[in-house]
């Protein structure tokens, strides 16, 4: 088949689409009735915070493209208007099962198992007094209560904050009814605990909000009330060619995000007509961007629930990260990395050895030197602490990316306190965020020797996501990398341009070419009957060139195996496209963020890891990195222990299908149970057993079950 045939844009999945398909595997968690109920509740508020932001940056992009009057189809054939159809009925239908999820299962469970989310006519005498106090000491000392007329225009509300809006009458004019509208103060919690002694009680802020409404409108009766929310476009819009200083423009830039255009309204279902079009007319807004909603306005707010219960019965059992332990001949960790490469697997190896090796760079009189990158870090991190001691004694510099969507405003702060303490702060090229995760140390070493080490991660450093994230970290000594590392720095610094990164790849230098090259490589050892097998693990598959590329191997023979969590635009089992490539997406306990790259290479396995997923943004809009695995036993590691493993799963594995649309693998042909003879696994389970020491790496399942699988996709086709 041509190349020319490979563009049919019946071979693409649209992107949105593919995206929404994702959000609602994460919703399949929140049904699973063998999740933990109060995991079930966290996994819906997830589902919450993810529509959240894809309609503050992917709708707010398609809105405002379609009136600047794009017209230009996607690689996947749908012009705008067509994909904000989609997106309309698709999100509608996902809310609608939201709200199903919340009210019919997790809300009866949780009353079951004594936590009650209370409405007022349910308050007992104890809880109804509580209330009053509350809003007496609390409540309205922060309420701002508006009546919109022409000298009181409608308060600006900011992008998510909750509101409460009235249909108001005089008493001395019957006949006029006013809006109201009060912003409730993020200071204040979205659920309040009431005081019981055998339940864990709450109450929603917009329930106490519209009791104490009567006594914020004196004058007025209140003929109808309705909580309600708005969502705006928080794209930053920067000219940075003309920027004179980065981090002023970004900031100034933040403070337009939360006035940003609206995009989406969340209003109570039961909210009268009349109030619902005044906001709509309001916001600007056309009625498919209005979701009228059976419960609290705002589902990511349940985390609350999690976080304030203990209840360990209805969680995930915890457990303990492995730590990392150096071998008998070492006395510090930069020995040990003079012996060999140290591979971490987050979270089931401990982040901590990733923070001590920056901690003991920091206090060690032998490092002269230290570099790093920030992309995201925890608002309580010790890195950038240590980072900070250091400079008083070494070079330090530290490439902070400002532009880090939704993380702009700490790593303002950090900036400015690594610049105030002395370090050298940089924020990258103009036009190119720095999303690669790379530290580099200089030390003068025992023996006389001014050696380099470096820690190269496929996920940010911060330590609270290292925790639910999977990721992996290398730390090497490694000269080659450690020299490409220092070379990429002095690229990130001074747009310094080197002939070679080799042997890492490098965004938007040369990765895009090197994947390409090597997809291209296994496809021609196919062709001669060679052994060719490509495993690819990422967060997103966006790239037409990649695609395509995967494409042509898969019509040469070549089976690829593709571990995709989010978007994916390829689209598998297709007849003389894509026979032999097979999607599958796991979502569980831990979001799985660690890139992998395998390619089998005739028998001469190649293993990589990094930062970038296949989309244009990481291969040609960011600065990232991509490195080799180079030691033989930890590509052993990878492939065997960690990339057997997820394709061996049959638990929270879904494949996807070639109409778009994904299945868990024993529903296949409307099974629901597993094929006779094979066991039920879970890979990120089954890691959790090895880092505890309670299951050999090598006991995952025999081939036969990942044979099984492949041949339930194919019977599908």
């Amino acid at each position: 088949m041509s190349r020319a045939s490979l563009d049919n844009p019946q071979y693409y999945i649209n992107r949105e689409a593919s995206w929404l398909a994702f959000n609602r595997r994460v919703l399949e968690e929140a049904q699973d009735e063998s999740n933990p109920l109060l995991e079930r509740l966290k996994f819906l508020s997830i589902t919450a915070s993810n529509l959240d932001e894809f309609f503050e940056v992917r709708v707010a992009g398609l809105v405002q493209q379609i009136e600047d009057g794009y017209t230009e189809a996607d690689l996947d054939g749908f012009t705008l208007l067509e994909e904000r159809e989609v997106v309309s009925q698709a999100t509608h239908e996902f809310v609608d099962e939201q709200y199903s999820c919340w009210n019919d299962q997790l809300l009866p469970l949780l009353t079951e198992n004594g936590i009650r989310v209370l409405g007022i006519d349910e308050l007992d005498a104890r809880a109804r007094a509580f209330v009053d106090d509350y809003c007496q000491r609390e409540l309205d000392l922060l309420l701002t209560p508006v009546t919109i007329d022409p000298a009181h225009p409608f308060p600006r509300v900011i992008n998510k904050a909750l509101c409460v809006a009235f249909l108001l009458r005089r008493r001395r004019r019957s006949s006029l009814t006013y809006t109201g509208v009060v912003t409730v103060p993020r200071a204040l919690p979205r659920l309040v605990r009431l005081p019981s002694d055998s339940t864990d009680d709450f109450i929603f802020l917009a329930d106490l909000v519209v009791y104490h409404a009567s006594r914020m409108y004196h004058g007025y009766d209140i003929v109808s009330s309705a909580a309600f929310r708005v969502t705006r476009n928080s794209n930053l819009y920067l000219a940075e060619e003309e920027s004179r200083n980065l981090l002023e423009s970004v900031r100034t830039e933040l403070h337009n995000r939360r006035k940003g255009d609206a995009v989406r309204m969340e209003i109570d279902a039961d909210a009268d007509p009349e109030i619902v079009e005044r906001l709509r007319t309001n916001f600007e807004l056309e009625p498919w961007q209005v979701f009228p909603v059976n419960g609290p306005v705002n589902l990511s707010r349940l985390f609350n629930i999690y976080e304030q219960t203990q209840h360990p019965e209805l969680k995930f059992k915890p457990y303990v990260p492995r730590e990392l332990r150096l071998t008998a001949k070492s006395q510090d960790l930069f020995e040990e990395l003079r012996r060999h490469d140290v591979l971490l697997h987050h979270p089931f190896d401990s982040y901590d050895a990733v923070v001590s090796f920056i901690e003991a760079a920091s206090k060690d009189p032998n490092v002269l030197s230290i570099k790093q990158t920030l992309y995201r870090t925890s608002e309580h991190s010790l890195i950038v602490p240590a980072l900070i001691e250091a400079a008083a004694k070494k070079e330090v510099t530290a490439v902070v990316e400002l532009k880090a969507r939704f993380d702009e405003d700490s790593n303002i702060r950090w900036a400015r306190d690594l610049e105030d303490a002395g370090v050298q702060v940089f924020h990258g090229l103009v036009g190119l965020k720095t999303h690669c995760k790379l530290s580099l140390l200089t030390r003068h070493d025992g023996d006389g020797v001014t050696r380099q080490y470096a820690h190269l991660g496929t996920g940010n450093y911060n330590a609270n996501t290292a925790r639910i994230y999977t990721d992996l970290s290398l730390l090497t000594a490694d000269p080659a990398i450690t020299n490409a590392a220092h070379n990429v720095f002095s690229f990130l610094t001074a747009y310094a341009e080197h002939a070679t990164y080799d042997p890492l790849f490098v965004a938007p230098v040369n990765m895009a070419e090197h994947i390409l090259s090597l997809i291209a490589r296994e496809a021609e050892h196919a062709r001669h009957g060679r052994p060719a097998h490509i495993i690819a693990k990422m967060n997103a598959l966006l790239d037409k060139n990649v695609v395509m590329a995967l494409y042509r191997a898969s019509q040469a023979g070549v089976k690829i195996d593709l571990i995709v969590r989010g978007i994916c635009s390829l689209r598998p089992g297709v007849r003389g496209v894509s026979d032999n490539i097979r999607v599958c997406s796991i979502v569980g306990r831990f979001l799985e963020h660690s890139r992998i790259y395998y390619f089998e290479n005739a028998g001469e396995e190649e293993v990589y890891l990094g930062s970038a997923d296949w989309m244009p943004r990481n291969l040609y809009e960011r600065v990232e990195v991509i490195f080799p695995v180079k030691d033989e036993l930890l590509r052993e590691r990878v492939k065997r222990e960690i990339l057997d493993a997820y394709l061996a799963d049959n638990r929270k594995a879904r494949l996807l299908r070639a109409d778009g649309t994904y299945e868990r693998v024993w529903q296949a042909k409307g099974k629901r149970k597993l094929p006779a003879g094979v066991a039920s696994f879970s890979a990120q389970d089954f890691l959790i057993a090895v880092a505890e020491g309670k299951q050999a790496p090598d006991a995952i399942p025999a081939a036969s079950m990942r044979k099984t699988r492949r041949t339930a996709v194919r019977k599908e086709r």
